[in-house]
């Protein structure tokens, strides 16, 4: 009879059936920072434990001791921006309570990136030089496999608005009539399995009941300056025009918390420190957040994110 693997050497396999995509992942965080600091941007480290996580509406913050570990470096990086920092990204662990499967965990390596003076069409040009510079960085060549497909890493992105293509694809604008029940059901059993496999994809200007962090499209208020990135049908990315009004914002994180509580889940405060920044003036600007594992997965066409993340218990997949 075979002897039964012990945990440590089932752990140490996959540690070494990892080993060319954490050699990939190399490559990947150094084309990251080779394209943000050829760009101007200064790469800085805010905390990762805080004294208040980030209040919003459906994510929940792992405790630690007094405190909490951060869910995104997002609050922390505005007020940077409200401190005159013009050009700034930080790449760095983050978590999230209750976030496991295929493509979640609850401990991910989240990229983030501020530009002052630009709203979220700037932050999509230059995510557009990104993707392929990184692809290119990595070494996966123009085209590549994922999960049975080609992407094209050069092709142009697919771009679709929100309320359009629920439209036709839904039969409703959630735009118009926003219903979140809804919205979330049609867009993972709707939309998203359509959405173009072989090319980056943009979903654009979701409602504003949607728009967490993001400010109101001028003219359009119903709608948020907010786009996200697909990519092999999977969602990379979430980029805004940042909110900068001090009063809406508060409005926001006062709505968000009675909707937690009346849902039962944990209650945060709004961050002190986070709001004086806004007061003091946050200027125009945009920004996003990439997650890096997930981005990963897709370059090296992994199963899921058991395959970039090997020291996650396969339990947890």
């Amino acid at each position: 009879m075979p002897r039964p693997m012990s945990v440590s050497e089932s752990g140490l396999d996959r540690l070494r059936a990892a080993r060319g995509r954490m050699e990939a992942r190399a490559r990947l965080n150094a084309g990251i920072r080779e394209f943000f600091v050829g760009r101007g941007y200064l790469e800085v480290t805010t905390p990762v434990r805080v004294p208040v996580p980030a209040l919003e509406l459906h994510i929940d913050a792992h405790p630690s001791g007094p405190a909490f570990l951060r869910t995104s470096p997002e609050l922390a990086l505005k007020r940077m921006l409200a401190a005159g920092y013009e050009r700034i990204f930080e790449m760095g662990p983050c978590f999230r309570w209750g976030e496991t499967g295929r493509i979640h965990n609850d401990e991910f390596t989240l990229l983030e990136w501020y530009r002052a003076g630009t709203d979220y069409e700037g932050i999509l040009a230059e995510t557009r030089e990104l993707i392929p510079f990184l692809a290119e960085r990595v070494g996966v060549g123009p085209c590549s496999s994922f999960h049975g497909g080609m992407l094209d890493w050069t092709a142009p992105w697919a771009d679709y608005e929100v309320g359009p293509l629920f439209r036709e694809q839904a039969g409703w604008d959630p735009v118009e009539s926003f219903d979140p029940d809804r919205f979330d059901r049609d867009l993972t059993t709707l939309i998203e399995p359509r959405l173009p496999r072989d090319r980056a994809v943009v979903l654009r200007d979701y409602p504003a009941e949607l728009g967490a962090l993001a400010r109101r499209k001028p003219g359009r208020e119903e709608v948020a300056e907010r786009w996200e990135l697909y990519l092999g049908g999977i969602e990379i990315a979430n980029a805004f025009s940042e909110l900068t009004d001090p009063m809406e914002q508060r409005a926001r994180f006062a709505d968000w918390r009675a909707r937690r509580q009346f849902d039962r889940r944990p209650l945060y405060p709004a961050d002190p420190e986070f709001l004086a920044a806004l007061d003091a003036g946050l200027p125009p600007s945009g920004g996003i957040a990439l997650g890096v594992d997930r981005l990963l997965m897709v370059l090296t066409d992994a199963p899921s994110l058991d395959a970039v993340l090997p020291f996650r218990r396969p339990a947890e997949a």
